[in-house]
């Protein structure tokens, strides 16, 4: 597009005080349009409200810029209200895909959801976990004793993956991190990496007696029987960046700090 055409910005923001400022400030100078008529929706926050956002615009193909409103930003841009219209217009695209979560519950329940940073379980009992893990059918690791484990996405690896001691993942890699939180049995095992392609199921073992719970992203289901994971390649994210701070340059730089 034409930068001397004026493109029809979406501006959302989080309920900060600073975010809701920047908000004001923006529509102000660049016009403000409707979510559904938005040729770029323009996030203000931090990563949480990136995830957010990506989640409930997902159904409209518009590509999302985020600028830092918040704390982290991994997954933001810088913030500045000048050249807004320069910077959407050579800005580079990143198409993330979802995982899946299907999580079965003890009290009959089902949890589907979805997240672009991982799937999560933990222990929130005083005893340690007991998982056994599946991949594509078959039983890999009959019982891992931890506090738990989780499948990330290459764009999710540099959060609750890589503080777990998981790798960081190219963003193009097609690839899975599975990776345990305090293994104590196998007390060495340090996770695997699985193609996209690959459905993960958990099964809890003893599940009365060591309860389990299973995040996606930040949707959370109780006393799980069972989670299974898939990618979603039909749910296309698509993130904005500007040129030279991408996802895949990001990546890299995480590795040499």
């Amino acid at each position: 597009m034409s930068p001397t055409l004026k493109r029809k910005i979406c501006f959302l923001a989080n309920d900060s005080d600073m975010a809701e400022a920047a908000a004001v400030a923006l529509r102000a100078r660049y016009g403000n349009v409707d979510a559904h008529e938005a040729e770029v929706i323009v996030a203000l926050g931090g990563d949480g409200f990136m995830l957010s956002t990506l989640f409930s615009t997902q159904e409209l193909d518009v590509p999302v810029y985020g600028m830092n409103r918040g704390t982290v930003g991994f997954l933001m841009n810088e913030y500045s209200d000048d050249d807004l219209t320069e910077r959407l217009d050579s800005a580079e695209e990143a198409v993330l895909n979802p995982l899946r979560m299907r999580a079965e519950c003890a009290d009959g329940s089902v949890l589907d959801a979805l997240a672009i940073n991982e799937v999560s379980l933990y222990r929130v009992g005083p005893q340690a976990a007991k998982l056994k893990i599946s991949i594509d059918g078959r039983v890999r690791m009959p019982e891992l004793v931890c506090d738990g484990a989780l499948v990330a996405t290459p764009a999710g690896s540099t959060a609750y993956n890589y503080s777990a001691h998981g790798p960081i993942l190219p963003i193009g890699a097609e690839v899975l991190a599975l990776t345990p939180v305090a293994a104590f049995r196998p007390r060495r095992w340090r996770g695997a990496l699985l193609a996209k392609t690959a459905r993960v199921r958990f099964d809890v073992q003893e599940a009365d007696k060591r309860p389990v719970s299973a995040v996606a992203d930040s949707r959370e289901a109780s006393n799980v029987l069972s989670v299974e994971i898939n990618s979603e390649p039909e749910i296309r994210h698509r993130i904005l960046f500007d040129p030279g701070h991408g996802l895949e340059e990001r990546l890299i730089r995480e590795q040499f700090v």
